[in-house]
């Protein structure tokens, strides 16, 4: 990153971008120290999460610990109330292989050139968590 503070919106194309690469430092670059993810609570890591190393255990060690996640496309809209961004991937279970399609939605609280909040929706979260339950036999 330059030493330019990039747009909110830059820096959640960025994080996206590190997201779809597996880039987990660059991915971390991208999070205030204390930012908050709040997940749907259907999920085996739902719920609100402080901080990146929580981040990094409870959200992507238990996502990426089920399966391999490929993004096939990220949008990214800034507006008032902040940066909205959707994701669209295949999530593949690494026990049984069944795929699943992701869609989520996310709201970013971008201050200062990283992310402090983000609120995650899924398209479908019950079905989401379902595949995770087919994914952990």
């Amino acid at each position: 990153m330059s030493n330019q503070i990039a747009s909110p919106a830059d820096v959640v194309r960025e994080l996206y971008g590190a997201l779809a690469q597996g880039d987990v430092p660059g991915l971390l670059e991208r999070l205030d120290p204390d930012v908050i993810v709040d997940e749907p609570a259907q999920l085996p890591y739902g719920g609100v999460h402080r901080g990146r190393d929580v981040f990094v255990q409870a959200i992507l060690g238990a996502m990426m610990g089920y399966a391999e996640v490929a993004i096939t496309a990220a949008d990214v809209f800034e507006g008032p109330a902040g940066v909205v961004g959707t994701l669209t991937g295949t999530l593949t279970a690494h026990t049984t292989r069944e795929q699943f399609p992701l869609t989520m939605v996310e709201i970013h609280e971008v201050v200062d050139g990283t992310i402090r909040k983000i609120d995650v929706y899924t398209k479908n979260p019950h079905e989401l968590a379902a595949f995770y339950d087919r994914a952990s036999v």
